[in-house]
């Protein structure tokens, strides 16, 4: 048998709902919870949203824009964590959540993860590609220093500076180099002196601290601001034992900001030193070739052409003429040979001349039109026929055609 319900104990599905999230909300204001993440999704608005899960249960999770955005490190899938916020509810689905305020890895810390990632993604786009570093100049005018304008780098720079390459201009823009907001003041820093366009090379960096201390040196804004910049960077923070993301995304990496004024200006004292090692190697060496020159003018001094100038060139008068004379006859030979060439080439064509022929008492005929008579049929009765003999040229008229002259007709005719 069902009893009826009372009225006053009936719910809407909303208020059941309120009363739920203000018994969650108030009971569990405050705790961690430990597990795996899983489905975490960045949304457009910036809010973060995750499951957390362990062998036997899911729970859903948020994290406003707000605490997200601070977070030092992409939380991804299969990572283990420890979350601290506070459960509630979410009405519109009527599922129960927890609201992070703080999210930690578990096992590796969460600077140490952040680094990871953010190294990872900048060497794969190309920011740490050596064949992208820029030569540090030798002899630079200006450097350019981005750091604390009270901390011990700036001190120890212009030290290190001020003793090797008193010649050069320091110029110092101060940036924030820890804490809030201390990334994007360097980044700024870097771009500010680049689009000045006034110095040769520029250090960025710090002195000695904890890794959250340098933490500024990590960020993405820093690597890319120096991996922009034109001007050569050298990437100064903390210790030799400490590196950063900064040191792989500039031209050149110093341990220390001391090391790095070493490298940014040569000393001057060595650079004396060296010059006037290379005076005294550059006389020592002019000193050898003018002996060298001297001994070679009192060699060539004491030879026969020296001793004997006028007779020298007698001889080779001589020479001179004995190959002129040679070169002479040489070509009359020659001359003479193509000469009797020459004639006997014209022997064979005067033979072969038809002017020759007419000699031994032959005749030509031809037509009044020129045509050269070679057979019967080219000739008819009253056509003029001009006879060519060795000296004369007779004209003639054909009055008669015979077709055969008997051979002693034909000589006694001759």
């Amino acid at each position: 048998m069902t009893l009826p319900a009372p009225d006053e104990l009936i719910y809407t599905v909303s208020e059941l709902t309120r009363r739920v999230k203000r018994l969650l909300e108030s009971h569990w204001a405050a705790l961690w919870v430990e597990g795996e993440l899983s489905n975490v999704k960045l949304h457009t608005s910036g809010h973060l949203y995750f499951t957390l899960k362990d062998e036997q249960a899911a729970l859903r999770g948020v994290m406003f824009r707000a605490k997200a955005s601070r977070l030092r490190f992409e939380p991804e899938d299969g990572q283990k964590v420890r979350v601290f916020g506070g459960l509630t509810v979410y009405e519109r689905q009527g599922s129960y959540q927890i609201l992070a305020t703080k999210l930690d890895p578990l096992g590796v810390g969460e600077l140490e993860i952040a680094f990871r990632q953010t190294f990872a993604r900048l060497e794969k786009e190309g920011l740490f590609d050596p064949a992208g570093k820029r030569s540090i100049p030798r002899f630079p005018r200006v450097v350019a220093i981005v750091t604390s304008e009270t901390g011990a780098a700036i001190r120890d720079l212009i030290s290190v500076l001020g003793r090797r390459a008193p010649h050069v201009d320091v110029v110092l823009r101060p940036a924030r180099v820890q804490g809030e907001g201390a990334a994007e003041d360097i980044a700024r820093g870097v771009a500010e002196v680049d689009a000045w366009g006034g110095a040769d090379v520029l250090i960025v960096g710090r002195g000695g601290g904890s890794l959250e201390d340098l933490w500024a040196f990590n960020e993405e804004t820093v690597a890319r601001a120096i991996h922009a910049s034109r001007t050569p960077v050298i990437s100064a923070v903390g210790h030799e034992v400490d590196r950063t993301i900064s040191d792989f995304a500039a031209d050149l990496r110093a341990p220390t900001p001391s090391a790095a004024a070493e490298l940014a200006a040569p000393d001057r004292t060595a650079l004396l030193e060296d010059q006037a090692g290379t005076a005294r190697r550059l006389a020592a060496a002019v000193t050898r070739l003018l002996r060298d020159r001297r001994d070679r003018a009192m060699l060539l001094s004491s030879s026969a052409a020296f001793r004997e100038p006028l007779e020298l060139y007698r001889r080779r008068s001589q020479d001179v003429d004995g190959l002129a004379d040679r070169t002479t006859a040489a070509i009359d030979r020659m001359l003479e040979r193509r000469g009797l060439r020459l004639t006997a080439a014209s022997g064979r064509l005067s033979a072969l001349s038809p002017l020759a022929v007419l000699e031994r008492g032959y005749a030509l005929a031809r037509r009044a039109d020129g045509r050269i008579l070679r057979r019967e049929g080219e000739v008819s009765l009253g056509v003029r026929v001009d006879v060519r003999r060795a000296k004369v040229e007779i004209s003639c008229t054909v009055k008669s055609l015979r077709e055969e002259i008997p051979e002693e007709a034909g000589e006694n005719e001759r």
